[in-house]
């Protein structure tokens, strides 16, 4: 279910390896759609390592529901599956091959957390596993080269110089000096 609205969407099934990459392609094509490019790498990253702990941990069934939501700024990854059980983190030892998953959503997010589910109106308990990325990342300011205008001793050309500005590239911008007071 996609709710423009709101920007939000709801994906379920089981976190099997072959249905994790499919969900990181939905959830990349999501925020393709809502033009959140920069956060794709980041949220593509955090769902995989929460579906596959999902994968790893969860019982009694691998069933589970990924929802990415849009609001005020901020983009919420959260997986809700059955096991009421709440992840940990842990510290993992250099040469283990798994073990990190969620102190890298905690390294790429600006706030993770889990909590228990109490009994839904669906008979679904369990547990939800979140991580909130911020959507107005700072773009980089665009330099735009600038006429600067100033007092210089004669046979000195001015130069133009890259700036920051705000102000939309769409301003025109004359092309000769302006003389202000003659």
């Amino acid at each position: 279910m996609i709710s423009h609205r709101s920007r939000h969407c709801t994906v379920e099934l089981q976190a099997l390896p072959a249905r994790i990459g499919q969900v990181r392609r939905i959830v990349s094509a999501q925020l393709r759609y809502w033009q959140l490019d920069p956060l794709i790498d980041r949220a593509a990253l955090g769902v995989t390592e929460l579906l596959s702990n999902v994968h790893r941990h969860a019982e009694p069934d691998k069933t589970c529901t990924v929802e990415i939501e849009l609001r005020f700024e901020r983009l919420t990854v959260s997986v809700h599956d059955g096991d009421p059980r709440l992840p940990v983190v842990r510290a993992a030892d250099p040469l283990e091959t798994c073990g990190r998953g969620l102190a890298l959503v905690e390294a790429l997010s600006e706030s993770w957390g889990a909590r228990p589910l109490d009994e839904a109106a669906d008979g679904r308990s369990g547990k939800v596993v979140w991580f909130v990325l911020p959507a107005a990342e700072q773009a980089p300011v665009a330099l735009r080269p600038v006429r600067i205008l100033r007092p210089v001793p004669l046979g000195v050309p001015l130069v133009d110089l890259p700036v920051r500005t705000t102000a939309p590239a769409a301003l025109p911008v004359p092309a000769e000096p302006v003389t202000v007071g003659g």
